[in-house]
């Protein structure tokens, strides 16, 4: 397979990563309905399954990132896909509340390295005028998981129990790691190809853990995932409920509902990769290309909020796209600014920082939510979620006022100051 054809298979392989990904995460919120029937599982209670998964979650995303900027790439997702989705074939066994928790906690382990790895794959395979969309379609499939999960899950419930649903799933998984592993991974042509500039492995700088923790923009792009994450995590975990329980929308029409505000996900991702590399060809620097498509993206969450009080489902779910489209346009362009930034030595590396530092923030907020809800109504949440993101562009504009590489190589790979 000749060198252009394998970085696009390989692009669609992550593809298909990142949708099994969000599939396998996905299919609790579906289940859940009938497994709280079953097993008599409390809103708190989901609360705490949640945060088992985001605990380990927050952990490997961090240390798997560590792991794949040095083991490679090909190797971390392979031991990443497989471990979770052999995780997801044991969710279909469980019996208890316990075995829940436990299966949870090790589907977050597996998942902790997808992203990392998928991130700092395409900083291998492509160059910064093609790397957004890249990413975007590789982050894409994450949406496409979740889009696929409502129909197959009840789908598959109906033929077979709620426990279907996660074993499908997870034999798929399998199946991916066998072809991942036979594709023939290969260094960067000797001269420029499709617009690839080759860097052999003495050109990476890599810059030790404790210094990259001193650096500032490290810590801007940490709070931000701080900030945000939760307000995904309670769109991912939360809605099928809310539609049930708010807007007494039947487990059948969950199903044709939920799917909508992720292929809003999906679209953007691609769409918003696509315009970020469209506007540096057409002159925009980098800085001002990805800084744009993020002010759009929070512009457009302030319409969240209007979910909680619109009379209409079919409209609460077109806002809910509204929020998920603008999410895309904004994850997509954030991951790739860091690998803008960080390089092929550290990319993964802070991509991992910033998911734990998201995937924390989200495992102390979930049972908080489960609690709010159940206490009170969903309405704190979805006003939440139309300031949220905003509030975190004025952050990044202020704190990162240029986007450029935080590092270069020198003939003595000596590593650039640190910011203060």
């Amino acid at each position: 397979m000749k060198y252009s054809s394998t970085r696009w298979f390989i692009v669609f392989l992550l593809f298909v990563a990142t949708g099994l990904s969000f599939l396998d995460r996905q299919v609790l919120s579906i289940a859940i309905i009938k497994i709280q029937q079953e097993f008599a599982i409390t809103d708190v209670q989901y609360g705490m399954i949640n945060t088992s998964f985001l605990i380990s979650y927050a952990v490997m995303f961090t240390l798997g990132g560590w792991l794949i900027d040095r083991i490679g790439s090909k190797t971390g997702l392979a031991l990443s896909v497989g471990l979770w989705s052999l995780a997801n074939c044991m969710h279909g066994f469980m019996t208890s509340y316990t075995q829940l928790l436990a299966f949870r906690f090790l589907l977050g382990v597996g998942e902790g390295g997808c992203f990392p790895g998928a991130a700092k794959t395409v900083f291998e395979w492509f160059d910064k005028k093609e790397r957004a969309l890249a990413n975007g379609i590789a982050i894409g499939g994450s949406a496409i998981g979740a889009v696929v999960a409502p129909p197959l899950t009840i789908w598959l419930t109906a033929l077979y129990g709620w426990r279907g649903g996660f074993l499908l799933p997870g034999i798929i998984g399998l199946v991916w790691v066998v072809v991942w592993m036979s594709v023939r991974w290969k260094a960067k042509p000797e001269t420029k190809s499709d617009g690839i500039v080759p860097v052999s492995k003495d050109q990476i700088v890599r810059i030790p853990f404790h210094k990259l923790m001193k650096a500032r923009t490290v810590w801007v792009f940490i709070a931000i995932r701080f900030l945000l994450d939760p307000v995904f995590y309670f769109l991912m975990f939360w809605i099928p409920k809310y539609l049930s329980e708010a807007r007494h929308v039947s487990f059948e029409r969950i199903g044709s509902l939920f799917w909508i505000p992720f292929l809003a996900l999906g679209i953007a991702n691609i769409l918003g990769g696509g315009l970020s590399d469209f506007l540096i060809k057409k002159g925009f620097s980098v800085n001002k290309a990805r800084k744009t498509i993020m002010g759009v993206a929070a512009t457009c969450t302030l319409l969240t909020p209007l979910v909680e009080w619109v009379s209409s489902v079919e409209i609460a779910i077109a806002l809910m796209s509204v929020f998920m489209f603008a999410h895309g346009f904004w994850i997509t362009n954030y991951i790739t600014s860091i690998s803008d930034i960080f390089g092929q030595g550290a990319t993964s590396t802070v991509v991992g920082l910033s998911g734990t530092a998201g995937a924390v923030s989200g495992l102390l907020l979930n049972p908080l939510m489960g609690l709010v809800i159940q206490e009170y109504t969903y309405r704190p949440l979805w006003i939440a979620s139309g300031v949220m993101y905003p509030l975190a562009f004025v952050l990044f504009m202020l704190l990162i006022p240029t986007i450029k590489p935080f590092f270069e190589s020198s003939a003595s790979h000596s590593v650039a100051a640190v910011e203060g």
